[in-house]
């Protein structure tokens, strides 16, 4: 199976707190993978320094076997560096979020962060103009309008695949909040990624908006190609979904596996899923 993002040995330090700590993990092609663990355990972190939001303390992301962030102690983090692997790694690559986006990686928010006075179809044609190829010249002499066009015929075909067409022209703040989650996740489609992060997608969702969701993320995942990674804290969510599952606390890996390997993990059932009534 192909290997589409890898981290290897990343660890996040703040000051004094390490964040993430030594965080080594796989995300193959097609997959869906989830990384679960506490509040606080360093999960959103980890896509920040994913995403380009945050420059590791040390260590190295890879994208299609590619690095495209690496970064080491230095200045007076060699003095504080209180993670792994010291001296691991001598490169710095820097990427910021947008030229990551145009590697082919998006991602959605915990807090569902819509552009909120645009409409639906609004908000989807903003992610997409960052593979316009108008420029300035183009734009003020109106040369673009066939691009335009393209792009709003795009824009109106995928809300129409999610489900979302109907509601094209309403403010995107006026949908109910499983259409509102939708439409984000819409918005990361438009940018043409191979992989999606969704960062707690089923957050704030009753049951049924939950099932909903679960049913999308698979017809999203087989409509588009797409590699999925996902923070989730809804634990029939993410064994029902997922290919494989990482567990982290404190910052470090704990445990992977699938699902069921997961589920009877000792370790896991003690930091996070929780004992069992009959112990």
């Amino acid at each position: 199976m192909h290997n589409l993002l890898k981290l290897e040995n990343i660890t996040m330090q703040f000051g004094g707190v390490v964040a993430v700590n030594n965080l080594s993990l796989e995300v193959n092609e097609g997959e869906i993978v989830s990384l679960i663990g506490p509040n606080g355990a360093g999960k959103t972190t980890a896509f920040n320094v994913v995403t380009g939001v945050y420059e590791p303390t040390n260590g190295c992301v890879s994208f299609e076997g590619k690095a495209i962030v690496e970064s080491y102690p230095r200045g007076k983090m060699r003095k504080t560096y209180a993670g792994e692997n010291r001296g691991a790694y001598h490169k710095r690559i820097v990427k910021t979020p947008d030229k990551i986006t145009k590697l082919g990686i998006a991602r959605t928010f915990q807090n569902i962060r819509l552009f909120k006075s645009m409409t639906v179809l609004e908000n989807v044609l903003v992610a997409m103009h960052m593979r316009r190829k108008s420029n300035l010249f183009t734009a003020t002499f109106m040369l673009n309008r066939k691009e335009e066009k393209e792009m709003r015929r795009k824009a109106t075909e995928l809300l129409d695949k999610v489900g979302l067409l109907d509601v094209k022209d309403e403010l995107a703040t006026s949908l109910p909040y499983g259409k509102q989650r939708r439409l984000e996740i819409a918005r990361a489609l438009a940018t043409e990624p191979k992989l999606l992060l969704l960062d707690e997608p089923a957050a704030g969702m009753n049951p049924q908006e939950t099932d909903e969701l679960t049913a999308f993320i698979r017809e999203i995942r087989d409509e588009f190609g797409l590699t999925i990674f996902m923070i989730e804290h809804h634990m029939n969510l993410v064994m029902d979904i997922s290919d494989r599952i990482y567990v982290i606390d404190f910052g470090k890996l704990i445990a992977s596996g699938v699902p069921a390997e997961i589920q009877n993990n000792e370790v896991v059932i003690k930091a996070y899923l929780g004992v069992s009534e009959d112990e």
